[in-house]
């Protein structure tokens, strides 16, 4: 008979406050119970899993923002496999599919969901999100409709990795990439990473890449980037915004910000064109100081991001087509391992610095 193991992160004996107490929390793979298909379903057999720094959070602290581990999380959430089994009333995938799972499941019914922003639904079930369990197991069931099939090309990898890519080509399409478009990344962890890749995919005339980690700015010129320019933890915003237009030779059209930090968000803002736009990726203290007057009078348009929508479709588009390729996706994924060292690849992940991780994969 087949076991089912996951990687469960769970809160200390003795820790059951209203936050977690003792942490980081218990990392471990556990049995876990097998998946049964219930109508509109189907199970699973998990084939790659990556690893988001948000699982590392979780993983550390217990909790980010409102979401707060109970007794237990199953962690993983960028995910790809096999079909198994499929529920009643199930009619787009087969047993023997080869699938990537988009791993929000809305209610399908609010008015966010019915006009298209299901991201924004506030009964969002999301995988690895408390209490919500993730995937990082050997078996998991899932909602049919949110299950896309691969072309025979596109690897389990890939497919786990179009999790991270639809963030990418939510950012870009919030902040209006196109064709011809000048754009400027802070940012070159994984996220900032793959907004370099849709925006150059998406026509980009140029993509400039700001980090202080010179083995991150080394990657982001391997995938593609025109730019790679190293910041500083001594110049303002406006002295690194200036030196990013003296070195491009413009301001951007549009910024993705993708670190959250305040000093980013201030030069995200002084290195925009007037007119332009920048889009809040990443996420940092829940209240920070901005130019917000530099960017009124300039008519600058802050966005911000809340996961992505209606954006699977287009990053296996992306990675099937070759506008993302192959070779860019294989040097993404630096660190790989084996289910059974999936503790190890977290360590992997939390020291990245050490590690030089960009993005650690599991075979489940």
């Amino acid at each position: 008979m087949a076991q089912n193991r996951g990687l469960m992160v769970r809160r200390q004996p003795g820790d059951d406050g209203p936050l977690p107490q003792k942490t980081p929390l218990l990392l471990q793979m556990e049995d876990i119970a097998m998946p049964e298909a219930g109508p509109g379903e189907a199970v699973i057999k998990m084939e790659r899993v990556g690893i988001c720094g948000s699982d590392v959070h979780y993983w550390q602290h217990g909790y980010i923002g409102d979401f707060i581990v109970g007794e237990s999380c199953l962690m993983g959430h960028e995910s790809s496999g096999t079909i198994t089994q499929v529920g009643e009333g199930v009619t787009n995938v087969n047993v023997g599919d080869r699938v990537a799972i988009e791993p929000g499941v809305p209610c399908r019914r609010c008015t966010h969901c019915k006009t298209g922003h299901y991201n924004l639904c506030p009964d969002m079930a999301f995988c690895a999100t408390p209490p919500i369990h993730g995937n990082c197991c050997t078996y998991y069931k899932h909602a049919a409709d949110f299950l896309f099939k691969l072309p025979d090309h596109v690897t389990f990898e890939q497919a786990a990795l179009l999790e991270p890519l639809s963030v990418g080509v939510h950012a870009c399409g919030r902040a209006g990439v196109t064709v011809g478009s000048h754009v400027l990344i802070m940012g070159a962890g994984p996220i900032g990473l793959v907004c370099l890749l849709v925006a150059k995919a998406s026509g980009a005339a140029s993509v400039t890449i700001v980090d202080l980690i010179e083995q991150r700015l080394e990657m982001a010129k391997k995938l593609g980037a025109d730019h790679c320019i190293a910041g500083t933890t001594t110049e303002t915003p406006e002295q690194l915004a200036a030196r990013i237009e003296s070195t491009v030779g413009h301001k951007a059209d549009q910024t993705t910000e993708c670190t959250g930090a305040a000093p980013c968000i201030s030069t995200a803002i002084y290195a925009t064109r007037s007119g332009g736009t920048v889009v809040l990726v990443g996420l940092g203290r829940p209240k920070v100081e901005i130019p917000i007057v530099n960017a009124s009078v300039r008519e600058v348009d802050i966005r911000g991001i809340f996961r992505y929508c209606n954006a699977y479709p287009v990053a296996l588009e992306l990675v099937a087509s070759g506008k993302v390729s192959a070779e860019q996706l294989d040097l993404f994924v630096t660190h790989r391992y084996k289910l059974a060292d999936a503790v190890k690849a977290f360590e992997t992940t939390l020291n990245a610095v050490q590690t030089q991780s960009i993005k650690v994969m599991i075979e489940c």
